[in-house]
């Protein structure tokens, strides 16, 4: 998911650095760094908060990180959201409007607005009037893409909200009030900006999704393909020429992924919209739909997968189904986006959902994996059918 941010961001000319700002451990996230710089070749860091400090209290603790350099701009993106971001289009509507902030917005259903950034906007002069973050009535079909340009006098704004804060914090004794270093940037910064003519929000009617739920990976991971026809041609797989005996690629439908050193025998057969991860191995026969199959992991002969991820290292047996149930946008409903379920109804059972395999899973031979969780290293010795295996 990062990395499709880092790439819409090298795209962007002039762009000098890329902070990733966490709560991970360095450790985990080094090697991934290290291979981004590799293959974009920009300055990427990681920048590890202390503790949870919201969503713009870590902003405002590494502004002078964000600041060196003296950038006109940066860009501010969450990392649960995957779309087809004009960062250019953003960055050129941000120095047009001479904005403090400006905002990638698109549209939702009525129902679903409640669950996003809601924003009023002016239509001649694309400011934003009024916003609030998760209303409990409805107050726009626009919502925010958590995607931002902000010039650097933000830090101002937030200088005055973190002080205010911090004097609220030591005036009461018993320090009941939030963690004084902790900011959330839609209520305290955007909603005040609200209304002053320096808050602009930028429509767009290209892909976006937010990610919520594994289920919303399926759906991403058909839209990132679908983007790669145009953007980069190349990474999506060839099928296999027709009465050619001799040809060693599997047949292909649709949009699909394989990586370089992935082996899948030519009698298989994958798509539409299925990534296949670094060393994977999908033997002869295998049928693959709407999946996303993870570094390492081997998919035995005749198997079948369906709306489904498996994960790294993990084993698929012979004759064997692993199958999940799609959780797709409403296709009747304009503007409508990923729902995300709670994981059990009422009565206690899994909702139906895609079917998730852990890493170093092993999953015998002839046998039935439907709608399931089955957490890392588990070895099944038999069919499973909506349950989470712990």
């Amino acid at each position: 998911m990062i990395q499709h941010h880092v790439e819409a961001c090298v795209r962007v000319p002039n762009l000098k650095e890329i902070l990733i700002l966490g709560y991970y451990p360095p450790s985990e996230l080094q090697q991934f760094i290290t291979d981004m710089i590799q293959e974009y070749k920009v300055n990427i860091r990681y920048l590890q908060e202390f503790t949870a400090l919201g969503t713009a209290g870590g902003m405002y603790h590494f502004r002078d990180q964000i600041c060196s350099g003296n950038p006109d701009a940066f860009f501010v993106l969450n990392g649960d959201v995957c779309a087809d971001l004009p960062l250019q289009e953003l960055f050129s509507f941000h120095q047009s409007k001479n904005a403090l902030v400006s905002v990638l917005a698109t549209e939702a259903t009525r129902q679903q607005s409640l669950l996003y950034g809601c924003m009023v906007r002016d239509e001649l002069t694309s400011e934003v009037k009024h916003y609030v973050e998760k209303p409990s009535t409805f107050v726009s079909t626009l919502i925010s893409c958590g995607v931002y340009v902000f010039s650097t006098e933000v830090f101002q704004i937030m200088s005055s909200v973190f002080n205010n804060k911090q004097s609220d914090y030591y005036s009461d004794n018993n320090h009941s009030t939030k963690e004084a270093s902790c900011m959330q940037l839609e209520q305290e910064v955007l909603m005040p900006l609200a209304g002053t003519g320096k808050f602009f929000a930028m429509p767009t009617t290209t892909w976006w999704s937010q990610l919520k739920s594994a289920g919303s990976a399926i759906y991403a991971n058909r839209h990132y393909l679908h983007l790669y026809q145009d953007k980069n041609p190349q990474r999506l797989a060839e099928s296999r020429a027709k009465d050619a005996s001799n040809d060693s690629r599997c047949n292909i439908i649709g949009d699909v992924h394989v990586h370089p050193t992935a082996s899948v025998h030519p009698s298989a057969t994958l798509g539409p919209n299925v990534s296949v991860g670094a060393g994977a191995e999908i033997g002869p026969g295998v049928r693959i739909k709407e999946s996303i199959i993870l570094s390492g992991a081997s998919i035995a002969d005749h198997s079948l997968v369906l709306h489904s991820i498996v994960g790294r290292a993990t084993q698929v047996g012979k004759w064997s189904r692993v199958e999940g149930t799609p959780c797709d946008p409403n296709p009747n409903k304009p503007f409508a986006k990923m729902d995300n379920p709670p994981l059990f109804n009422m009565d206690g059972r899994l909702n139906p959902s895609i079917t998730i395999i852990g890493c170093s899973v092993t999953v015998p031979s002839e046998v039935i994996l439907l709608n399931s969780i089955v957490l890392p290293y588990k070895e099944l010795t038999r069919s499973f059918k909506n349950e989470i295996i712990l």
